[in-house]
């Protein structure tokens, strides 16, 4: 341990408060020297002992068993029901741009708060979405018809429910799955299996019984 030392500025004002007498003065009171903790060695040494007690390889095997459950079963989309009532309605993906764009020679393509339609700017834009409950026997039979019928490599099947990797290891088909629920709450599905395919320069939902 070490006594904290006056610092600089309080030094510098007592040398300009002018001259002084020196004296003994006498003792007033025990005196005793301040330390300073060092708060990486406190954290090295609690990270130490949390290493000898095997505190970290508990909580390094708890993170990996959690990731490897989100990855195998994601958490599943909130709202959805499997569908009831069919229901057909057209969706505008026009955007308003937050910011002016422009190319690498400074010609602007886009200006802040323009509306834009993806879709008038993709042409050949031709995918199909198959939105699905993977845990649903039938609504899995339905995505993979769907594939068939649309073409495998034009068809996107989506889960909002289910496990991607066990039920890619038996369709052997690709799949994704809607983290979150972005794209269900971008569309505004309500009802699963969903079919989301161009209409022009719209795009048409499609709910469904499977």
């Amino acid at each position: 341990m070490r006594p904290i030392l006056p610092s600089l500025a309080a030094a510098l004002g007592v040398l300009a408060a002018g001259p002084v007498l020196a004296g003994d003065l006498g003792v007033r009171g025990a005196l005793f020297p301040l330390a300073e903790t060092d708060i990486l060695e406190l954290l090295r040494s609690r990270l130490e002992a949390a290493r000898a007690a095997g505190q970290i390889e508990r909580l390094n095997q708890g993170f990996a068993a959690r990731a490897r459950r989100s990855i195998e079963r994601p958490p599943p989309v909130a709202g959805l029901v499997h569908t009831r009532a069919p229901r057909v309605f057209d969706f505008d993906p026009s955007i308003l741009a937050p910011r002016t764009l422009a190319d690498a020679a400074g010609r602007v393509f886009v200006r802040a708060g323009e509306r834009i339609n993806p879709l008038q700017r993709l042409p050949g834009f031709d995918r199909v979405l198959v939105f699905i409950d993977g845990d649903d026997p039938a609504e899995v039979a339905f995505a993979l018809r769907m594939r068939s019928t649309y073409g495998a490599a034009l068809t996107r099947v989506i889960l909002v429910r289910g496990a991607p990797l066990d039920l890619m290891k038996q369709t052997g088909v690709g799949l994704y799955f809607d983290q979150g629920g972005v794209l269900s709450d971008r569309f505004g599905l309500r009802q699963v299996p969903a079919v989301v395919r161009r209409a022009g320069e719209r795009l048409r939902i499609q709910e469904v019984k499977p």
